[in-house]
């Protein structure tokens, strides 16, 4: 009977009323087609038809547990909804079970639940990884999205067999270096180099496999990221930043500065500002404190002078 007086009411006013009848029969949980009772189904989050199957909804949200606040621990359990979330640095993702042996009775399923402790080699292998990733990234205090990314590769790495022969923290210490070189940060290789414990040679032989095995193309490094770094290490003030700036922006632009190492461009800048500024910095600090040696940053220095026509009299 309500079935047949709401679709009366539709036929009268059309299709305005809609909306209003379609509430009113999710109210009384009647079925709009057939009449049927209307059914949830939480798996899913379907609204259905026990009758005809009449699909009404799907895949609505739960909001019950939204802008709950738990002051026990049972409102906490009822309101978490979700476990941790996925990462690439986890040896496992995030997504281990773990099989509780206190109340195990049986002998067999306590041998079972007692290997499934055992740690496969390929999880030894990526926890060997994580832990080093972990250690090089807080010395050089990288942030996460590198982190993964340099995890990324690695599993990639692995996934292709292409550590045979090869040590784990130099790959990882290479995958780190990609990333950072990826994302144009101001760490440079020789600052990944002091901060692992392995061979540099073995470390520049597996980044060379990462691009050519991998078929990547590692970015170059930008100077003038590097600027900014050097300038607070020597203690020098916003003037020389802004000046050196200049200088290497100009320099990039106008020239190619492939094959030149970019701590010895930022060296010879950082130079000709403290000239510029009449500031008495030596060519042996600041070559100290960037990296380079003194025969570089002279190389550099003449270089961007002679090419800029940079000119110290006239100031």
């Amino acid at each position: 009977m309500v079935v047949y007086l709401l679709k009366k009411l539709e036929l009268e006013e059309g299709v305005k009323l809609s909306l209003k009848l379609n509430n009113i029969q999710s109210v009384f949980n009647i079925c709009p087609e057939c009449g049927g009772q209307i059914i949830s189904i939480k798996e899913t989050g379907d609204l259905i038809c026990n009758q005809c199957g009449l699909v009404l909804e799907e895949k609505r949200v739960d909001n019950s547990h939204d802008g709950r606040r738990a002051y026990t621990t049972n409102e906490k359990n009822n309101r978490e909804r979700t476990g941790a979330p996925i990462s690439v640095l986890l040896p496992d993702l995030g997504l281990t079970t773990v099989i509780d042996k206190s109340k195990i009775k049986n002998p067999d399923l306590k041998r079972a639940a007692k290997w499934n402790t055992r740690m496969s080699w390929e999880k030894r292998n990526i926890l060997i990884a994580t832990t080093e990733l972990k250690r090089i990234s807080s010395k050089l205090q990288l942030p996460s999205h590198v982190k993964k990314e340099a995890m990324t590769i690695y599993r990639e790495i692995h996934k292709r067999n292409l550590l045979q022969g090869r040590s784990i923290n130099s790959m990882i210490a290479a995958c780190l270096y990609y990333a950072i070189r990826k994302y144009r940060l101001s760490r440079t290789f020789q600052e990944v180099l002091d901060e692992s414990t392995e061979n540099p040679k073995d470390i520049r032989r597996c980044y060379r496999v990462i691009l050519q095995e991998l078929n990547l193309k590692a970015p170059n490094t930008d100077p003038v990221s590097l600027i900014p770094r050097y300038v607070v290490d020597l203690g020098l003030g916003n003037d020389i930043l802004t000046i050196a700036t200049k200088i290497v922006k100009t320099y990039v632009s106008k020239f190619s500065s492939s094959g030149k190492d970019p701590k010895g461009i930022v060296g010879g800048a950082l130079y000709i500002a403290c000239k510029l500024k009449g500031l008495e910095l030596t060519q042996y600090k600041i070559a100290e404190i960037v990296g380079v040696t003194e025969v570089t940053l002279r190389s550099r220095y003449k270089e961007l002078k002679k090419k800029l026509n940079i000119k110290f009299e006239n100031l």
